[in-house]
């Protein structure tokens, strides 16, 4: 044998050596358990002995970009977010000079466009994050057409579909430039489908991530008030060490309306150093105490704003503090906390949009106030019982006028008393909808939706009509999807 033969059989054998491959082997498996328990220093740790074991390992690369996603969904801090996002094309890279063999090969470059996609969305990106989105649905659908038993491409093609079903109305024009469609039913389904599919399989570690995508869907974006059940059977699933579980448990009883269990939930919350930091749990578990009228309510809002580096319900927060003294009839701290929301934070979220909105409108009635959090909250006979004897003509404002009606259509709506809801809806419809306030629009889809829910789909689709019809209000994003959300469904 020639020594040049020999050495270009050494290097080829070298080259071969140290291609790179994916093996979700029992490092991988404990790192993934512990981003979705949220124990992301004990994955960073994991990863690190994944990498020292076996370089090669291309797994190792797109968990290193699940941590980086997680800490940034928790934290929401911009300025890691600003460090962090130019580690996706060095990892795009990294995956790249693998085995394209691997049904991973394709899948893994995929997950990365797609997790940082979610977070460019969540920082205002919106352009950055179409984009990064649509390549990962094409690389989703190559894989799936070479690959089409790999049951992990469902989970990822499941939720573009419905990130793409739910493009805001204010990003529509760049989804549209790039051809991107996608229907909210139809990925929800396929998620479903695909935690099912996954049980007694090799790929049964994704069911952490299902459920977690399926609890936010279901609430977030299909604004299901009567899932509770479903989604807590899902999350029984989950490690009872999981702090992801255990806020999941307190935001899917909390967004439904089992407000007591929610509380609970939040404060019995895993406590200790091993978990990442969520300033989150603060903000809700102070906002389901003010729905209690709790006295403590403002200690957890406050530690939200103190814990909290990133941009989001800052203003809404003050409003809430601000909303717990008017309630107590302490007018100096109201008037401060007023204040602090004109001043702090950051006009960008729908929430803080509306929250600075309310700063600068006339005092609420009192009685109203109470209402909306006890409603928000599921204590709807307490809601009830704030209003029921107050007429349109004891309210100074128009904005109280219309939120009376429309106050008293959704407590008599989750009550069940059909005629009533119907009729204060209506009501509501007729006094706002040339104003700006969002309870005409709501209103009108509410009724789409009890329309819907009674077979009547021409009905439902007028109101659904109506509420896109109304145009300028607060929650416009928001309140249009669901309308054409509906829209999809009775077609």
């Amino acid at each position: 044998m020639s020594r040049k033969f020999f050495f270009l059989l050494f290097f080829a054998f070298c080259h071969l050596s140290l291609k790179a491959n994916f093996v979700f082997n029992a490092n991988a498996a404990e790192a993934y358990k512990a981003i979705f328990d949220l124990r992301l220093n004990d994955a960073r740790r994991y990863i690190a002995e994944e990498k020292r074991s076996n370089p090669q390992n291309g797994i190792s690369v797109l968990l290193d970009n699940y941590v980086d996603y997680f800490h940034l969904l928790t934290s929401e801090n911009k300025a890691d977010y600003i460090k962090f996002k130019e580690r996706r094309a060095q990892r795009i890279d990294a995956l790249e000079d693998n085995d394209e063999q691997s049904p991973y090969y394709l899948f893994a470059q995929a997950e990365v466009y797609l997790q940082w996609g979610l977070i460019k969305a969540k920082f205002g990106d919106y352009t950055a994050s179409t984009m990064d989105l649509k390549k990962a649905q094409n690389l989703l659908k190559k894989n799936n057409e070479k690959f089409g038993t790999f049951l992990p491409n469902q989970k990822s093609m499941g939720l573009i579909e419905v990130v793409f079903g739910a493009i805001p109305s204010n990003v529509k024009g760049i989804a549209d430039f790039l051809g991107v469609r996608g229907n909210i039913s139809t990925g929800i389904k396929r998620l479903e489908t695909f935690k099912s599919n996954i049980k007694g399989t090799k790929y049964s570690f994704y069911n952490d991530e299902a459920i977690f995508l399926l609890c936010f869907m279901d609430i977030d974006i299909l604004h299901r008030r009567d899932s509770y059940t479903k989604l807590n059977s899902f999350l029984d699933d989950m490690g009872d060490k999981s702090l992801l579980r255990a806020y999941l448990q307190g935001y899917v009883a909390f967004k439904t309306g089992k407000n007591d269990k929610a509380i609970s939930y939040l404060e019995n919350i895993p406590k200790s150093n091993l978990y990442t930091p969520m300033p989150t749990i603060q903000y809700l578990l102070g906002n389901a105490k003010l729905c209690r009228m709790d006295k403590d309510a403002p200690v957890f809002l406050t530690n939200y704003l103190k814990e909290y580096n990133g941009t989001n319900y800052i203003k809404d927060t003050y409003l809430k503090l601000a909303y717990y003294y008017l309630l107590k009839g302490d007018m100096l701290g109201y008037t401060n906390y007023l204040k602090l929301v004109r001043t702090k934070g950051y006009a960008t979220d729908e929430k803080d949009k509306q929250a600075l909105k309310e700063a600068n409108e006339a005092k609420p009635d009192v009685d109203l106030l109470k209402a909306r959090l006890y409603f928000d909250g599921g204590y709807y006979n307490k809601a009830l019982e704030q209003i029921k004897d107050k007429s349109k003509d004891e309210l100074k404002s128009l904005r109280d006028q219309i939120e009376l009606y429309y106050r008293m259509a959704r407590i008599y709506d989750r009550l069940d008393i059909f005629g009533q809801a119907v009729l204060n809806y209506q009501k509501a419809i007729n006094l706002g909808k040339k104003e700006t306030f969002y309870f005409a629009a709501n209103s009108a889809l509410f009724l789409g939706i009890l329309y819907e829910q009674k077979n009547d789909d021409a009905k439902a689709k007028y109101y659904y009509n109506m509420t896109l019809g109304m145009k300028g209000h607060e929650y416009q994003n928001s309140i249009d999807t669901q309308a054409k959300e509906g829209l999809a469904r009775i077609k």
